[in-house]
Order: structure tokens, then sequence, then C-alpha cells
């Protein structure tokens, strides 16, 4: 017989479960209550086909919202492209996009929070708290700033310009590349 406290033979690996996990089930399922419940409210007060016009509309404003915010956000783009410099991250077309999507999904709660999000003020607003939330956790996660990651993992001409995907390949005095190949050993690019 042994005294004393006795250690543990094995150990537990697996890995602790997030509290987003634990929460979203409960969270998701609060959420299905409160539609449910607002439905019923309202069924009872206005009737029923006033409900079901109320989520036709809002399935139909949240599918015109989607449409223009994706145009603009691909507008956009395309206006970036030609200008060539990289695409701005404002605009809001992705809160006017979550927006439209909260109207299309069925229920009031969801259309009240996706009507929200189409004001300019609320939508600057949650853009610039995610901006923040968004840059604090790039610095806790990577030393140096976004820009600098940007920076270095582009290549530089000896001109300064920056080319994307380009090249060097350094010859050794035999004549083959940093991996040893000579030219004889390499193959012709795939064209057709």
């Amino acid at each position: 017989m042994t005294t004393g406290a006795q250690t543990p033979t094995h150990f537990d690996t697996r890995p602790r479960r997030s509290r987003l996990r634990t929460v979203l089930p409960l969270g998701l399922a609060g959420w299905l209550a409160l539609e449910i419940w607002l439905l019923t409210v309202v069924a009872g007060a206005a009737g029923g086909f006033t409900v079901f016009l109320s989520l036709l509309a809002g399935f139909l404003l949240g599918s015109v919202v989607i449409k223009r915010a994706g145009r603009r956000a691909f507008q956009n783009l395309n206006e970036a492209l030609q200008r060539g410099t990289p695409p701005s991250s404002g605009g809001g077309s992705g809160l006017m996009m979550l927006g439209g999507l909260l109207l299309m999904i069925p229920g009031l709660a969801s259309d009240a929070l996706g009507l929200l999000l189409l004001l300019p003020p609320v939508q600057k607003a949650v853009g610039r708290y995610a901006q923040r939330k968004v840059d604090s956790r790039l610095r806790a996660a990577t030393p140096g700033t976004v820009g600098e990651a940007f920076q270095q993992a582009r290549m530089h001409r000896p001109d300064g310009k920056v080319v994307r995907g380009e090249v060097i390949i350094r010859e050794d005095e035999r004549g083959g590349d940093e991996r040893g190949e000579t030219p004889q050993d390499r193959r012709p690019p795939l064209t057709p």
C-alpha cells in the first residue's frame, strides 16, 4: 500500500472546445426561437397573409440589395484592376451584402437587423469596429505590419518597379541554375 498522491497514467490529448463552438449552437437556437415567437405574435395580431407578404417583401428587397452591392463591388474591383492599384476595402459592399442576406432569411428580427445594416452610419461604425478587430488580431499574430508582409511577398526589379510573378534564376559558373540543372536539362515550356 502506497501513501501520497498518485500520478495519472494517461493524459487527455483532445484539444479543448472553444467558447465559440460551445455558445454558437445555443445562440442559434435562441435566435430561431425568437424568430418563431415574433412570427406567431405578428400573425396573431395582423394575420398570416400579412406575415407572408412581409417575408416575401424582405426576400425580394434582400435580393435587390445583394445584387446592387455585388455589382458595386465588381465595378470597384474592375476599376482598380484597370488602374493597376490594389482594390480598396472601403465602400461597404460586404456589409450591404450581409444586410441583404439577413433580409432574405425568413424572420422579422433578421429583417430588422438587415435593415439596420443598410444605414450608412451603422455601416461606417460596424466597418470601423471590424477593421480595428482585424488589425489587432493581425498585429497579435504576426510581427510587423500587414503592409510589410505584402511588401516581402513581392519581387522587386532593379529599377524599383514591382513585378508580380517574376522569377529570377541565377546561374552558376558551369552554366547551371541554383538546382544544378544546365540549359540542356530544362524542358521546353508547355504551350499549345
